[in-house]
This record gives C-alpha cells, sequence and structure tokens, in this order.
C-alpha cells in the first residue's frame, strides 16, 4: 500500500473577510517531491504553515508524518524542516555558529560542516550572517531547514534570491535527498524549477486545488494535441494541429522522402497548462496576514554546479 507523509481533507483558512485555503485536499506520498503552483494569494504559503502547524485551521484534517500538527509534540516537529520565504537567520552569529546552534535542537542533527559545505557557504563559514550576500543568507536557511535531516521538508519560495547556478545546485540538493528518502514539498512560482524537481504537482488558485498529477500529463496535457511544424522546398512555414503527431510526422517524411526541413513537434507546455488552470480565478489578493506570496510565474536562466547530500 502507498503510504503517505501527508493526508489533508477539506482543509480551510480564514484572515477575517479574506479565505486563504478554501476545501484543499491533498495526498502527498513519502519519499516524492511535491510542488505546489498558483498565482499571488492563491494560498500556497497558507497552506505550507498549516502542514507545519505554525498555524491554526479553521476547517478540515490534516495529518503530516501521521500526527494533527496542532497537537504534535516536539518530537514530531524534529523530523520536519522547513524553509519559509522569510530569512532565519541571527544577523550577529557566523555561518558556523548559527548552524552549530540549531544543530542543538534535534536529536540526530547533520553534521554542520557537512551541511554548510553542502549549500556552498564553506568560504563564508565564519562571516556574521549580516554580511551575506542575498543569496549567501538564502542557503543558510536552507542548511537550517536541512540539519535536523528531516524526514519531511517543507519549502516555501525556497529559490528566491538565488542566482541561477546556485538555483540549480540547489534544485539537485532537492533531487538526492528525495533519493534518500525525504519527502519535499515546496511551493513555487518558477515553473521550470516546478517541472524540473516535482513528481507532482497541485496547481491552487483562489484557496482551491484546481489539478493535481505529474508534470507531463497534468490536467491531461499529454493528451491535448500537437502542432506540427516543418518548411516547404518553397521555403514557407506550414503546420498542422493534431491528436495524431506521429502519423502526420510520417506522412511528411514519407512525402519529403525522408528527413523533413524543420521539423518541429510541440505539446502544450506546463505555462500553457498552468495559465488555462487558473486564468479564471489567478488575483492579486493576500495569502495569510502579509499578503505576499511571490511574484508571477517566471522561467529562470540555467546554471552549473551540484549540491549534494
Amino acid at each position: 500500500m502507498t503510504h503517505y507523509a501527508v493526508r489533508v481533507r477539506a482543509l480551510r483558512k480564514r484572515y477575517r473577510e479574506t479565505v486563504a485555503v478554501d476545501g484543499v485536499d491533498l495526498d502527498i506520498r513519502s519519499g516524492e517531491v511535491f510542488g505546489i503552483l498558483g498565482p499571488n494569494g492563491a494560498g500556497k504559503s497558507t497552506t505550507v504553515a498549516l502542514l507545519r502547524g505554525h498555524r491554526t485551521r479553521d476547517g478540515g484534517e490534516v495529518a503530516v508524518l501521521g500526527e494533527d500538527p496542532e497537537r504534535a509534540g516536539r518530537d514530531w516537529l524534529a523530523r520536519i524542516g522547513v524553509v519559509w520565504q522569510d530569512e532565519s537567520a541571527a544577523e550577529e552569529l557566523t555561518v558556523a555558529e548559527t548552524v552549530r546552534h540549531f544543530a542543538r535542537y534535534y536529536p540526530r542533527p547533520r553534521d554542520p560542516d557537512e551541511v554548510i559545505a553542502l549549500v556552498g557557504l564553506e568560504a563564508e563559514a565564519d562571516s556574521r550572517s549580516k554580511h551575506l550576500s542575498g543569496g549567501g543568507r538564502r542557503r543558510l536557511d536552507v542548511a537550517l531547514g536541512v540539519i535536523g535531516d528531516p524526514e519531511l521538508l517543507l519549502l516555501d519560495e525556497p529559490t528566491a534570491g538565488l542566482d541561477p547556478v546556485a538555483r540549480r545546485r540547489f534544485q539537485r540538493l532537492v533531487r538526492a535527498l528525495a533519493d534518500r528518502g525525504t519527502t519535499v514539498v515546496l511551493t513555487t512560482h518558477d515553473l521550470e524549477e516546478a517541472e524540473r524537481l516535482a513528481d507532482r504537482l497541485a496547481v491552487i488558485s483562489a484557496g482551491r486545488v484546481r489539478a493535481v498529477g505529474a508534470p507531463a500529463t497534468l490536467a491531461g496535457r499529454d493528451e491535448r494535441e500537437a502542432v506540427v511544424r516543418w518548411r516547404e522546398p518553397d521555403g514557407a512555414e506550414r503546420e498542422a494541429v493534431t491528436g495524431t503527431p506521429t502519423s502526420e510526422v510520417a506522412a511528411l517524411a514519407a512525402r519529403f522522402g525522408g528527413e523533413v526541413p524543420g521539423l518541429r513537434v510541440s505539446r502544450p507546455t506546463l505555462e500553457d497548462v498552468y495559465l488555462r488552470l487558473v486564468g479564471q480565478d489567478g488575483q492579486d489578493g493576500q495569502d495569510g496576514q502579509d499578503g505576499q506570496d511571490g511574484p508571477a510565474p517566471v522561467v529562470p536562466g540555467s546554471g552549473a554546479g551540484e549540491w549534494a547530500p
């Protein structure tokens, strides 16, 4: 039987007159990377806060690692790592002092020096947090999220402020953690990141789940019609929209006697599906008390590098 790290039914949360989470249902399998996508004010950050027990819900049922976050004790807390949008490190402490201090909160922490190297802060280990760049402080937040060797890692916009190189390193870190059995739940506006990292995605808009599935098949993405494009001998560009692209390409290959000039076959992108799902409901608004749920979806540049646990 499938074991679930997180099970949520009819989850609700309201802030005064604003409904942030409106009947969310989620099943997150142990060991998977589960991404939550959504526009500003969708309810993503509030959902993560409710999973952590950081806020109290107004309705619904939640089980995280088998326990209700609102009733779970210290042992349960030690099994969960979290990286919030807001930075959490004390500015006057050095990187090494901060990581070693947080390690004392956990019964079986990872080696602090190993974690500092893991996030690429060896050269800044003796630097005070306030002297780090924005990306450096974000790396430190990630270090604090993984120092306890969590079974479940909650990441709220984890790559905000990271440059492309650090972003790619972080993505490799997340995949490596999942390979070790850590369940990872992340909110993001970065569609490329979501497609690269997540085993499955939930798209949330106006506090409700609009679709759940693997990135390649989300909301029937893999079954929608494809566009086949090619170039005729006179140089004219042609295209055909078809539900049977393989047959279309075979017919073109037969007509051209082999290679088809300028051949391209494309199906709807994750961005296409995302915009369709939230297009009628996407809105700027408040997600929780601070009203901040990140910028519009972006597709960053590529980077290089590697973080490995």
